[in-house]
């Protein structure tokens, strides 16, 4: 009987052992490998000297790919030609790198491969990988470290290259805009601070570039550039600041469009405030024309009165600089520009932003009294109306009352345009919220020997500005009827009392001027008084 029990649970334990092993599953696998390739052998040695070759092989422990190679890779000194990196697209044990340049004798090189060398099952980058060789019968060896920030935002920029010029009897100020730099390095993506290694003693200029082109050079119409007043003498302790800038582009005019039957568009880089545009063709006596910036663009906008041509002849005149352009504006068919208005908001209305209404076309006259504003007990509404001629719009001056309704109506002819094109009716609806929807904040500026004028501005988390408070001197901050959500504090150090940021020039050695950040995003909540303290620092 107990033979024929241990019989029934043998068979029992068997069964079950069968049906385990037997079970569809999902394996649970192991850790998840975090671990980078490590680079076993290169060919030729890593710090070679005296170095010919053509092509350089790195081998590592597994199979490893390239990634985003074009944006990480850093040569330095930069080569004309960019190396040829195998494999593209697929997966090996080995690196291979071929150089398409002639190499310049006693140089030390540096490829920074960034974290563009990663494995090919997890994508785990070998980090600011480094290979140097020298043409030479030795290696460089001093370094040069800083730090990169940006002028005026809170983060600075990805990618940004880090320069130095050696200066000799060929290097001028205009060298950083023509050809590369003698050491280059690079910011990539993940940190704001540099370090150039493997240099040559020496006098040097310090430059930081936002280098849109990636040609290695400063370009003023789409590169932000840093850079430091003093030359650098290597070897040196010294740690580096370059606060990363965006110039005011010199001034230069762009082919104009035809961009409507009735209007011109003359694009301009750098200031146009002295612009003049004239036309050379003998036009008919019935035709008038105007020029009329473009809010929010670098635009002169010619409106005239449509006729039949093939072309006019421009002749656009920057009157401060003393420099003209010729440029011919061959006729095509498109459409006329008519008359709209577009009011700046819609639904609640902001307690700190005046109500306007934008015109396309040139304002010539606005009736006043052909516009109805009332609230929501229809009663009329006390306001002063605005023209801006510059901004070509309608400002609305009036008092902002919490929990309200508003309707403003524009009857047929409010406005007359260039054209003598009038609006057909308009209805506008707007409502306010409770005072207790939004949240106030009471902002002290500290700090020793501040240099006023400065100017508070609060932003979003896009760095829009919401507000701004100019100050000449010490006083409380306050900015009532904010919208819950974070808000970041920029303070700007007005130098030149003019209410705004200026920007930095290289050629002339100016740096933009300073601006802080406090060092959090301050939370504002309905209904709350928030009290926060600044302590700047000159």
């Amino acid at each position: 009987m107990l033979r024929r029990l241990l019989a029934i649970f043998f068979l029992f334990f068997m069964a079950l052992a069968f049906y385990q092993c037997a079970r569809k599953g999902t394996p649970t696998g192991g850790p998840k490998d975090e671990t980078p390739p490590v680079l076993i052998k290169a060919e030729p040695e890593n710090m070679t000297i005296n170095f010919k070759a053509q092509k350089i092989r790195l081998y590592f422990d597994e199979l490893v790919k390239l990634k985003d190679v074009q944006d990480q890779l850093i040569v330095s000194p930069p080569l004309k030609y960019q190396p040829l990196l195998t494999p593209q697209g697929g997966a090996n044990n080995f690196i291979e790198i071929t150089i398409k340049d002639t190499l310049i004798e006693n140089t030390t090189y540096t490829l920074n491969f960034g974290q563009s060398i990663v494995d090919n099952n997890e994508g785990n980058p070998n980090s600011f990988l480094t290979y140097v060789f020298s043409t030479g019968s030795y290696i460089d060896s001093l370094e040069l470290a800083g730090v990169v920030t940006d002028a005026f935002n809170k983060k600075a920029d990805d990618f940004i290259s880090v320069m130095l010029y050696k200066i000799d009897s060929a290097y001028t100020d205009s060298t950083v805009y023509k050809r590369p730099p003698n050491y280059i390095t690079n910011t990539l993506d993940s940190t704001i601070i540099f370090k150039l290694k493997n240099l040559k003693e020496g006098t040097y200029a310090l430059f930081a570039i936002k280098d849109a082109a990636k040609d290695n050079t400063f370009n003023q119409k789409t590169d932000k550039i840093g850079f430091i007043n003093d030359t650098i003498t290597l070897p040196t302790d010294s740690i580096y600041l370059l606060n990363l800038f965006r110039e005011v582009p010199d001034y230069a005019a762009t082919v104009p469009t035809f961009a409507a039957k009735n209007k011109i568009s003359f694009g301009y880089y750098g200031n146009g405030k002295d612009i003049k545009i004239n036309t050379l063709n003998p036009l008919p006596d019935t035709i008038t024309s105007k020029v009329l910036k473009e809010p929010k663009k670098d635009t002169l906008n010619y409106w005239f009165t449509p006729f039949e041509m093939d072309s006019l002849i421009f002749i656009v005149t920057n009157e401060a600089l003393k420099v003209k352009d010729t440029f011919t504006v061959k006729n095509r068919k498109v459409g006329l520009d008519s008359l709209r208005l577009n009011v700046n908001q819609k639904g609640a209305l902001k307690f700190d932003n005046p109500l306007s209404i934008q015109v396309n076309t040139p304002i010539v006259k606005v009736d006043s009294s052909q516009i109805y504003f009332i609230n929501k007990d229809s009663l009329k509404v006390p306001y002063s109306l605005i023209l801006d001629s510059l901004e070509n719009k309608l400002i609305f001056d009036f008092k902002l009352e919490a929990n309200e309704k508003y309707k403003m109506q524009l009857l047929p002819g409010t406005v007359v345009d260039f054209f003598e094109e009038t609006n057909d009716t308009i209805n506008y609806s707007f409502t306010t919220k409770s005072l207790a929807d939004y949240g106030n904040l009471q902002l002290t500026i500290n700090g020793t020997d501040i240099a006023y004028p400065i100017i508070v501005q609060l932003l979003n988390k896009k760095e829009e500005v919401q507000r701004e408070i100019y100050a000449e001197g010490p006083q409380l901050f306050e900015f009532n009827n904010l919208n819950p959500s974070d808000y970041l504090v920029r303070v700007i150090f007005d130098e030149n009392s003019n209410k705004k940021w200026d920007t930095g020039s290289y050629l002339k050695r100016i740096q933009p001027e300073k601006v802080s950040y406090y060092p959090i995003p301050i939370e504002i909540r309905a209904n709350w008084e928030k009290i926060e303290t600044f302590t700047l620092k000159n």
